[in-house]
């Protein structure tokens, strides 16, 4: 079978690696001149199978509301004429209860484990290498508050079965010892060993180098346009060159739309509707003047809601949400103070360790859908387009499972977990 997909971040590299494995004939099409330089290019680095909760929740609207009016705070609502903004929210309130937390909770943990297994195996496969870390994820809190709600959440999370282990100051600066000149303000912390750490961007373009050896066609610098319609299904996508600006039509018989925030706009083409609303990440990438003494163990830190990774002999500080539509500017007042705020945050906890003088600042939209749940399978529009898309915070951690997956629905199988694929139960 031929099949196109549109978009070549993690989620659509991994798609069309394991649609090779299958024996089709792959064709990827992306804007950008290489694989994830968009939303996968300076992530979190985490693979975060056991810290997945949703952002709606309980206590999420509060929150929502008290941070309002900080440009420095971990989620950041604008409110906007824009209707797509407002549908998304109310879907987003709607989620925020006990009942679905823990629903939606349960479907995450189970795409997680799948995913991280499918990683697993493929790395082992390939070889390839990405700084990877597989020294767990550390969650550290400095205020007894804090902490008492991350235990909360620590025994939720161990319902599911998941190992949240629930640590005191010693047991989290034995851990990660780097954070010892911060240490007497830690309350506690949770950890999952099991977790891990890499760069999303190094792997995802060596599996698309690994695709191309495969026989892919990549189809870089081109902005895909719109899709044709045929009886049930759609024909061919309408692709333009960046470079010489020519038109061109692509035809398959099937097509996957990988193509994050932008996914939506393209799918409404044919009737499709799916609630993804782009959330503006940052990220500050820093080289480490004093290695040594920087921390190897991938950290949260609950205060700023940012993670902090180790990639080799640079650090990368991530995190803060911004609902404001489809800017990408890292010059405007609040971008700076976003920006900022992620460096000063690193330097009060490991003061003097990082090079100060060439911030590598970037910013990226999160497709993120008012649950949390990413779309995974057949659109309900048109029988031969599929949907990859609305991974929200977590596509480097479900992209591995999310392409094994999705190859193995258009291929006619149901995948090993209890999840509900798009199409099949509806859960939103």
């Amino acid at each position: 079978m031929k099949v196109i997909v549109l978009g070549a971040g993690i989620i659509g590299i991994s798609t069309a690696w394991y649609l090779l494995e299958q024996g089709h004939e792959v064709t990827v099409v992306d804007r950008q001149p290489d694989a994830a330089l968009e939303t996968s290019f300076a992530n979190g680095a985490q693979i975060s199978v056991c810290f997945c909760e949703p952002w709606a929740n309980a206590g999420a609207p509060f929150k929502v509301a008290k941070w309002l009016l900080r440009d420095d705070s971990p989620l950041l609502f604008r409110p906007r004429l824009e209707p797509a903004q407002w549908i998304w929210g109310l879907a987003f309130l709607t989620q925020c209860t006990t009942a679905a937390f823990e629903r939606n909770v349960e479907q995450l943990v189970q795409l997680g484990r799948y995913s991280h297994e499918s990683l697993k195996g493929l790395v082992a496969q390939t070889g390839i290498e990405y700084d990877r870390l597989e020294r767990g994820i550390l969650h550290f809190f400095s205020s007894q508050e804090d902490f008492d709600n991350g235990v909360a959440a620590a025994e939720i999370m161990r319902s599911h079965g998941v190992d949240r282990r629930v640590l005191n100051r010693n047991e989290v600066l034995k851990i990660e010892p780097a954070l010892a000149n911060f240490g007497g303000q830690i309350f506690g912390g949770t950890y999952t060993p099991s977790d891990e750490s890499g760069d999303a961007r190094v792997f995802t373009q060596k599996l698309a180098r690994l695709c191309a050896e495969r026989g892919a066609t990549f189809l870089y610098d081109h902005d895909i346009l719109a899709l044709s319609r045929s009886g049930q299904g759609v024909d061919s996508v309408h692709i333009a060159s960046r470079e010489t600006g020519q038109k061109s039509v692509l035809k398959a018989d099937a097509f996957v739309a990988a193509m994050g925030s932008y996914t939506p706009a393209l799918v409404k083409q044919v009737g499709e509707f799916l609630n993804i609303y782009p959330a503006k990440g940052y990220s500050a990438t820093l080289k480490l003047k004093r290695p040594e003494a920087a921390s190897t163990v991938s950290l949260l830190d609950d205060t700023r809601k940012i993670a902090i990774s180790r990639l080799g002999d640079s650090i990368r500080i991530a995190g803060t949400a911004e609902l404001s539509g489809f800017d990408l500017s890292l010059d405007t007042p609040t971008a700076k103070v976003r920006c900022e705020a992620l460096v000063k945050r690193y330097e009060e906890l490991f003061p003097g360790v990082a090079d100060l003088s060439e911030r590598n600042y970037w910013t990226g939209l999160r497709p993120s859908t008012p649950n949390n749940i990413p779309y995974i399978g057949r659109s309900k529009k048109a029988n031969n387009l599929w949907i990859n898309a609305g991974h929200g915070t977590l596509g480097w951690t479900h992209g591995a499972g999310s392409g094994k997956a999705l190859a193995e629905l258009m291929a006619g199988r149901r995948p090993r977990m209890e999840f509900g694929f798009y199409g099949e139960v509806a859960l939103r």
